[in-house]
This record gives structure tokens, C-alpha cells and sequence, in this order.
């Protein structure tokens, strides 16, 4: 499957269970997938090798052109977001302005619509750069990505494009941000390359719950798959299954939303 992808640098607003009205910034190419991990589920497909000759990435005018554009439409038609996303072709930090662009967006949403939140939907890879976990301390939510107890299954989701990258350093990283993390975990079944994944396991969901402990974020969101993905056969975790999950969180006094 080739992937669902943003044809645009602002898309939106949409309709988001989790986050309301939600206008949506992409910071990556609008015609291919740029991202760090390779998960198994991704609903823009696989992330194809890098070719710099299709690596253009929009300017950080160019999207501060467009989001100003965005808002004064929105404005015009009393169309009040309640976010304003970072999400898109991939992983959003990956922008070598990301921290700029979020200054830039801060100005504009004070401007034109000072009550609504700014989101970064990340996969938690690049928090090891100062500049990326300073710009994402200065946003409201910090969508944060979980999705393994051990490093076995972190790879076999997650499929980081560094091999220097582990899921120790990830927690590690997460837990500096204390209150202002908020965890998603995709919970999965299937089979991956002719090897078995699940992260739902007793010993996965033990572990999964000792690296939240660490961290102590806000709250976690727990989901299945929602859409196409990459691999065929990923099985669809039944919502009974998470809130079982999610009945554990509340034995460590975290809470969670469960979608």
C-alpha cells in the first residue's frame, strides 16, 4: 500500500477525538513520507530510502505565510481551532526550523487565536536534540510516542531508522518532560517479516507500565489501529483488551483516555 499523505503544508481544521477542531501542519514533503521510524502501522505507508532530490522540505516562511493565511480564513468565517497540530508526511522535529517554526506559531496563535492549544505528534526520536525538547517544552501537548516494553518489540513495531537509537534513551528522554508528556501507545498483534509482534503480551504491558511509571506523564492515550497499514494482517486489539491495559494505569495513579 502506498500511504495516505498531506498534500499540503496546512491542512484542516478536522474533526480530531482527541484533540477537537484541529488544524494541521505538515513540515515535510507534501508528495512522500519523511520520518525517522518505519512503524508497522503507519497510515502513510513505509518510509521509502532517502533521496535527497525529493527531500525539499517548505521553508520556515513559507509555512509561517501559510498558517497566517489558515488563521485569518478561519477567523473570517468564526471557525475557532481548538489545536493547532504538528503532524504530516512523518515525524515533524525531523525539520532542521522545527524550533523556529514553533516560536513563529506562538506568535500567530496569540495573534489571531490566543485560546487554542498548539500539539506536536511525535514519535519521541528526536528529543536528544536541546533545540527540538526546548521548542517542545513550549507547547501545550506533547503528543508522545510509547509503543514497547522491550527493546525486541520496540524495534519490531517501531523499526528505527538508527540503530543507535533505543528504547532506553526514548524513556530516558521522556522522562524529562514530566507533566508536560502525554504518551500514545498503539497497541498491536501480528506478524512482521515472518516473526511474531505483540505488544500486548503480560511481560510487554509489565514493562510498558514500569517505563510509564518512570516517566509520569500527564496522561496516556491508548488506541489500535485505525486505518490500512503497511503490513497486511495487523490484528485490530479489541477496546475490552485496552481497557484491561488501561485498568493498570489506574493501579499507578496515571491517567488515560482510551480510544
Amino acid at each position: 500500500m502506498s500511504g495516505f499523505l498531506f498534500n499540503e503544508i496546512i491542512f484542516g481544521p478536522v474533526k480530531s477525538r482527541r484533540l477537537g477542531n484541529s488544524l494541521g501542519i505538515n513540515l515535510l514533503p507534501v508528495h512522500r513520507k519523511f520520518c525517522t521510524f518505519d512503524c508497522i502501522y503507519c497510515e502513510c505507508g513505509w518510509t521509502p530510502p532517502e533521496d535527497k532530490s525529493e527531500m525539499t522540505l517548505p521553508s520556515r516562511a513559507a509555512i509561517a505565510e501559510a498558517l497566517e493565511t489558515r488563521l485569518i480564513q478561519l477567523q473570517a468565517k468564526n471557525n475557532v481551532p481548538d489545536s493547532i497540530t504538528f503532524a504530516g508526511n512523518g515525524e515533524p522535529t525531523i525539520h532542521p526550523d522545527f524550533h523556529l517554526i514553533i516560536d513563529d506559531t506562538i506568535k500567530l496563535r496569540k495573534k489571531y487565536f490566543p485560546n487554542c492549544e498548539i500539539t506536536v505528534l511525535s514519535n519521541s526520536g528526536m528529543l536528544d536534540k536541546k533545540e527540538v525538547f526546548d521548542a517542545l517544552m513550549r507547547v501545550e501537548n506533547n503528543v508522545l510516542k510509547l509503543d514497547a516494553g522491550t527493546e525486541e518489540t520496540f524495534r519490531l513495531i517501531n523499526k528505527p531508522r538508527s540503530g543507535q537509537l533505543t528504547l532506553e534513551t526514548i524513556v530516558a528522554n521522556l522522562q524529562k518532560f514530566r507533566q508536560k508528556a502525554i504518551i500514545q501507545t498503539l497497541f498491536v498483534r501480528g506478524e512482521v517479516d515472518g516473526v511474531k509482534v505483540d505488544n500486548t503480551t503480560p511481560d510487554e504491558v509489565n514493562l510498558w507500565l514500569g517505563h510509564i511509571n518512570r516517566i509520569k506523564p500527564r496522561y496516556v492515550m491508548l488506541y489500535p489501529i485505525e486505518r490500512e497499514t503497511p503490513v497486511p494482517g495487523l490484528v485490530v486489539v479489541p477496546k475490552e483488551e485496552l481497557l484491561a491495559i488501561a485498568e493498570k494505569l489506574n493501579q499507578i495513579r496515571v491517567k488515560y483516555s482510551v480510544y
